[in-house]
């Protein structure tokens, strides 16, 4: 709470003097010049959340099911100590790896190299580890005997993975994707090193973007006056997203609570 008050406090002058309305209509961002148009940077975090919270999503909840269902213990236990370091890696290091080897890749298919594309690969390996780990302690606390009935039943192991234990675990699994997503909106270095700071609107997954939290890193060093509240209200545009994604995240826990106790009211006798 403090940490909003104090955003909106330092961003106050810049909305006073300027009003909330130009910073998602104005024809660009010069704070020089008086522009401060926000919805490029906008999208650009958009897009590179969606697409890395799409991708990462079905993989580590993917890689969680083979650690726990499929690979020998031989190869469980290495596999997931590899997840885990992969989550305590510094994001600088992600992004110097994906500066010296993802982007030069990515300039061989589709010239300049930094892009869309290079952030959204670059997020989808740093969450990753996040839903995996969140996925692999959820088939954890599925109870045995909820597994022992549908094996004693005769359903094969991706049916009782589909059918058994993906509902049972539900929760920590959407918990995860929260978690992710969290992570992906508020991620900076590594997205400013392989993004290319262009401030515009991406027409396609090999076009340089911007996004919010790269911005405020890269100008608020030099930034003063409107310039500097124009960075702080960006940030109030970060917390109002993350936010937004806590209130959906609990309406939904709600809606799918009270669904089933009214399912089980209307089934009862």
């Amino acid at each position: 709470m403090l940490i909003v008050v104090f955003l909106i406090s330092e961003a106050l002058p810049v909305l006073r003097h300027v009003g909330l309305l130009r910073f998602f209509t104005d024809p660009s961002w010069h704070p020089a010049e008086g522009l401060y148009n926000l919805t490029p940077m906008l999208w650009g975090t958009l897009f590179a959340t969606t697409g890395s919270v799409l991708i990462a999503t079905p993989l580590g909840i993917l890689s969680a099911v083979f650690c726990h269902y499929y690979a020998p213990p031989v190869l469980a236990r290495p596999y997931r100590h590899l997840i885990e370091l992969l989550a305590g890696i510094p994001s600088v290091v992600y992004g110097l790896w994906g500066l010296v080897v993802l982007v030069p890749l990515i300039a061989e298919v589709q010239p300049p190299g930094p892009s869309l594309l290079a952030g959204i690969l670059i997020l989808t390996i740093m969450i990753l580890p996040t839903i995996a780990l969140m996925a692999d302690a959820s088939f954890t606390n599925v109870p045995q005997q909820y597994l022992r009935g549908a094996a004693a039943l005769g359903l094969t192991r991706w049916a009782i993975i589909r059918g058994v234990v993906f509902p049972a675990s539900k929760s920590g699994l959407f918990t995860g994707v929260i978690l992710e997503t969290g992570r992906a909106i508020g991620e900076t270095m590594a997205i400013l090193m392989v993004c290319g700071n262009v401030v515009q609107t991406p027409s396609s997954v090999f076009d340089p973007i911007r996004t919010l939290t790269a911005n405020i890193a890269l100008e608020m060093a030099y930034a003063l006056g409107d310039h500097r509240a124009a960075l702080f209200a960006s940030g109030v545009v970060l917390m109002a997203m993350i936010v937004a994604l806590v209130v959906s995240a609990e309406w939904i826990s709600r809606e799918r609570l009270y669904g089933s106790d009214s399912e089980q009211t209307t089934e009862s006798p």
